[in-house]
């Protein structure tokens, strides 16, 4: 059953109904869930699904003539393969379809990288002939430095041509755990912040067993397909696995400064270690963060920024996989999971909670519930105003979310709490004290968001202030729709 993806497959149906020729890009990093979506779009359509293969040139071509000549071409009662892929590519507005000529070429990259005339080949016959055709060509690839430095450049003969550009993300949470509905709320959450909103990985759950069982099954075991699947994809796109097997590390163990994760990793030289985070950024599995009211002079200092990881599943799997190798290859899957994984899982989920409780607030914002709109919506950190037992003075804190209107004139200011106690009136009052300046000159709201309730002193409180908003597990997971 395929699941999700509404806003992707709504794009490829508007471009396919759009008039005249239609070249589209559509690109993500691997596992996302590119090739199903495609699959799904081309549901009900006549239409040619090319997969490309790591191979020569020469029989690249020969299975591309295979498929299109198999759709009843013109050119398949003279010939039995195409001499050239300026031939082949001038074949497409001959298929003997009805409506639009559909065509795919999934792992566009592998192609190009067995002939890298074929952009220029595929630039001239669009600018010639393609784009006054009813077609629709989709060129789809995994390789985002190719897509994105080659593909999508200015020196790209292709540039400027495509009608379309998207690029696939991870499911955010809640088209996530369509893939677990037998879940409790807290092991949705749980499971997100082990798998993320990568397809692929969420197949491999179990929603028949707990998540525990899950957890040791389905990635601890030797064997199954989660053990070994970063240390695929990191061979897949990277030379020098070592190396950044220590970078990951140590963003996974919460060194998330250039210098924490230059120490960490053993790296002698600066220059080295951003070289790395760079390719690890453009991959898609690390992030450079900063401040969410953070302007552009601030973002474009190398030595400024926290690095974290994207990818859900690389931290989980980088915190207690990575660090328990041996113990795993052994075979003491129970052993790891009682005394390394569980008594740090529920802690470990709190990052997932923070990035869920985001969500929620902007699928608030798009069915207009919040007091205002914002404009930024993000972590905050820096030094500003703290409560110390009964004072208040100036020290580095961290606020879980702050959304600012375009005018900087209002505020939410969120606190995430994912713990097994509720959210008490002394830990608001703490988030109160937080950004005490603004205050001063601008509307302010707080938005409360914990796992296990809220203490009857704040509940008494929110009940008197509108200004405080109490959001309870059930509606952060059902999306406000409980």
């Amino acid at each position: 059953m395929f699941i999700g993806r509404e806003q992707e497959l709504a794009f490829l149906e508007d471009r396919y109904n759009s008039p005249g020729g239609q070249l589209v890009v559509l690109y993500g990093r691997r596992r996302i869930g590119k090739t199903e979506t495609l699959r799904e779009f081309c549901k009900g359509k006549e239409h040619v699904f090319f997969s490309c293969r790591e191979c020569t040139d020469r029989l690249q071509l020969r299975n591309f003539s295979e498929k299109m000549f198999r759709e009843g071409i013109p050119a398949s009662r003279f010939i039995s393969e195409f001499s050239d892929w300026e031939q082949a590519l001038s074949n497409i507005p001959d298929l003997p379809y009805g409506g639009k000529k559909l065509v795919i070429i999934d792992e566009f990259p592998y192609m190009c990288k067995g002939n890298a005339s074929i952009p220029s080949i595929l630039q001239n016959l669009w600018d010639e002939k393609l784009k006054d055709e009813n077609i629709m060509i989709v060129l789809c690839g995994s390789s985002m430095s190719f897509i994105e430095k080659e593909l999508l450049s200015e020196k790209d003969p292709l540039y400027g041509r495509a009608t379309g550009i998207y690029k696939m993300t991870e499911m955010d949470f809640y088209d996530a755990m369509k893939f677990l509905p037998g879940f409790s709320d807290r092991d949705k959450v749980m499971a997100y912040s082990a798998l993320g909103g990568i397809p692929h990985y969420l197949k491999q759950f179990d929603p028949e067993i707990s998540l525990n069982d899950n957890i040791k099954r389905k990635i601890l075991t030797k064997g199954s397909t989660l053990y070994s699947e970063v240390e695929f994809l990191l061979r897949q796109e990277l030379r020098e696995t070592t190396v950044y097997n220590s970078v990951i590390e140590a963003v996974a163990l919460g060194n998330t400064r250039l210098n924490d994760i230059r120490t960490k990793s053993l790296i002698e030289d600066t220059s080295k270690t951003s070289v790395y985070l760079k390719n690890l950024v453009e991959l898609g599995i690390i992030k450079r963060e900063f401040p969410v009211d953070s302007g552009v002079k601030e973002q474009a200092n190398a030595n400024r920024g926290l690095y974290s990881l994207t990818d859900s599943f690389f931290r989980f799997w980088y915190s207690f996989v990575f660090t328990n190798y041996s113990e795993l290859e052994s075979g003491d899957v129970d052993g790891v999971f009682e005394y390394a994984v569980k008594p740090h899982l529920h802690e470990f989920s709190s990052l997932a909670f923070e990035e869920i409780c985001r969500q929620y607030m902007g699928r608030l914002q798009r069915k207009r519930e919040l007091p205002f709109r914002y404009s930024k919506l993000g972590r905050w950190w820096g030094k500003t105003t703290v409560r110390r037992k009964d004072s208040i003075e100036k020290a580095e804190t961290e606020i879980d979310l702050l959304a600012v209107n375009d005018k900087a004139d209002k505020y939410i200011i969120g606190e995430c709490k994912f713990k097994g106690h509720p959210f008490t009136f002394a830990e608001y009052l703490d988030t109160e004290a937080k950004l005490a300046e603004v205050k001063q000159k601008s509307e302010v709201w707080y938005y409360l968001f914990s796992e296990s309730g809220f203490d009857d002193k704040l509940t008494a409180l929110a009940d008197e202030n509108d200004k405080i908003r109490l959001i309870p597990l059930c509606d952060i997971v059902n999306g406000g729709e409980s």
